[in-house]
């Protein structure tokens, strides 16, 4: 039986051991893992306030649509007339409590060239199909867009599958081809702002941005937001990144209709990840992939997100680094795999450490201890301070950055209602954050040693880095999805129209009416 005593021995010699060399070595560079995330927030805040002060200064020279252009120039008809055709392309999947403010922030785009909109599903029965059939009725002649059904992957995932479905079905004249998920709100001048940077520099291979979370209160929710802002340092260059965002890529049509460097046989052949591969192949052609600063879209999160979908979302994105093209690419992937899996291990480790620290030193107060007891819980606490101090600016870093990226958002949508900082619940954040780390190597060595994975009720299995077989069974599909909460089975199959239309009316009504705002 282990008496307080005997407890308290044990916690004091686990404090003097982690007051070892090696051990400070690890809590030191622990407190360098977290000055350097406060570092990178730092600058994609810097990034970020530099287009919401450029923004200001058009909007103080008379520039009322800074929000569309930073030129007003541009908005006039002799250019508008003359802008390219644009086909977005949307896989979906499910039908969520946010699809429908999604979808119309999508096909309302004041973007002034041809666009047209290809929402692609799997079937009829898919409950999106439903769904969006009533959302384009509504806008009749208004929006150029339709409905395809894609059929079934059988060579590559879904998502995949649908997307090139949707290239291979759009106008004649498309100069250029955005993929977005469905779970992405769209500012009204990201289509236009996507547009422009591809006219400026026709090297670009793809552009692509990223998602702001919104969380909804829950633990997982704050998660999938820990999981997110430390990506987000890679996309808040102002320019050119390594890094690619499959919810919202931006390409040149020709090159898949021409399967330029073999974008449409690796994705078609094998291919799981539209984002890892697109990068990979970019990567190996030496083309450029820019995110241009505007180019941060709100994302909300379902409202009973809980923890089993937030590891099952985290299995998915760990799963990707299990997918590849070429040796290269294997390579790297195993790299990003081995320090992710260090630097996650090697942020929370401290914070463990600091726990016994402090516990000892509770522990040595309560009773009498030896002078060298005193000491060795003095060095730890010393230890325990540096990171608190750290972890403070971290916090800060984050909050700044997040402060940032809502205020830019509610710039570039400036009828939609304001988001706000005051749902964010910090303390929640950095829990979360400690979760997230802890969690990520034990699903990245899971992923490896599985080599499959059940993405939205079909299970994939990867071979040489490419899928190899797909299993559809209906015990495989989940009720609902991962992030957005979509449902995936509805009634039979699909969702009673009545509640789709009683919803969109609703929806669309509130929309329409005059919305207040703080200033």
């Amino acid at each position: 039986m282990v008496t307080v005593d005997t407890f308290d021995e044990y916690l004091f010699n686990a404090s003097r051991a982690l007051c070892s060399p090696i051990a400070v070595f690890i809590q030191i560079q622990g407190c360098l893992i977290v000055l350097i995330l406060a570092l990178g927030w730092a600058l994609a805040a810097y990034v970020r306030g530099r287009e919401i002060r450029r923004m200001k200064s058009s909007m103080k020279r008379g520039n009322s649509f800074a929000f569309l252009t930073l030129d007003i120039n541009e908005l006039e008809h002799s250019k508008q007339v003359n802008l390219p055709r644009v086909t977005v392309v949307m896989p979906l999947k499910g039908f969520g409590e946010h699809n429908l403010h999604n979808w119309r922030s999508q096909i309302t785009s004041l973007y002034g060239g041809p666009l047209e909109f290809l929402f692609v599903v799997e079937s009829t029965a898919d409950p999106a199909y439903h769904a969006v059939k009533c959302l384009l009725a509504d806008f009749k002649d208004a929006v150029e867009a339709k409905v395809i059904v894609a059929g079934l992957s059988t060579t590559c995932s879904q998502k995949i599958h649908n997307q090139l479905v949707g290239v291979e079905q759009m106008h004649k004249d498309t100069k250029y081809v955005l993929f977005l998920d469905d779970d992405v709100r769209l500012h009204p001048g990201s289509i236009g702002a996507l547009t422009t940077e591809m006219e400026k520099n026709p090297e670009i291979f793809i552009q692509t941005g990223y998602p702001l979370d919104l969380p909804s209160g829950t633990l997982g929710s704050y998660c999938i937001y820990g999981y997110h802002m430390p990506c987000s340092m890679g996309f808040a260059t102002g320019g050119k990144t390594f890094f690619l965002w499959g919810g919202c890529m931006m390409m040149h049509a020709n090159d898949f209709r021409t399967d330029r460097h073999c974008v449409v046989s690796g994705l078609r052949d094998g291919g799981y990840s539209d984002d890892m591969t697109l990068a990979a192949i970019a990567g190996a052609h030496k083309r450029l992939i820019t995110s241009p600063p505007v180019a941060v879209f709100p994302h909300p999160l379902a409202t009973d997100l809980t923890f089993p979908r937030y590891w099952n979302y985290l299995r998915k994105q760990t799963f990707v680094l299990e997918s590849y093209t070429t040796k290269v690419n294997w390579i790297m992937n195993r790299a990003l795999f081995t320090s992710h899996c260090y630097l996650s291990w090697g942020f929370v480790s401290p914070y463990i450490m600091a726990g016994i620290h402090v516990a000892a030193a509770l522990r040595h107060y309560l009773k009498e201890n030896s002078l060298e007891g005193t000491a060795m819980t003095c060095n730890g606490l010393l230890l325990v301070a540096c990171l608190a101090v750290c972890t403070v600016i971290e916090l800060l870093s984050i909050w700044n950055l997040t402060r940032i990226e809502v205020h830019l958002c509610n710039m570039l949508s400036p009828e939609a209602p304001q988001l706000s900082l005051a749902s964010y619940n910090w303390c929640l954040v950095f829990i979360a954050m400690l979760v997230d780390n802890f969690l990520y190597p034990l699903s990245a060595m899971r992923s490896h040693l599985s080599q499959s994975i059940n993405w939205s009720g079909i299970r994939y299995h990867l071979k040489d880095g490419k899928i190899c077989k797909i299993d559809r069974h209906k015990h495989l599909v989940p009720k609902i999805t991962d992030l957005a909460g979509k449902d995936l089975l509805g009634k039979q199959g699909s969702i009673p129209k009545v509640a789709i239309i009683s919803t969109l009316s609703r929806t669309l009504a509130q929309w329409r009416q005059p919305k207040k705002y703080n200033i």
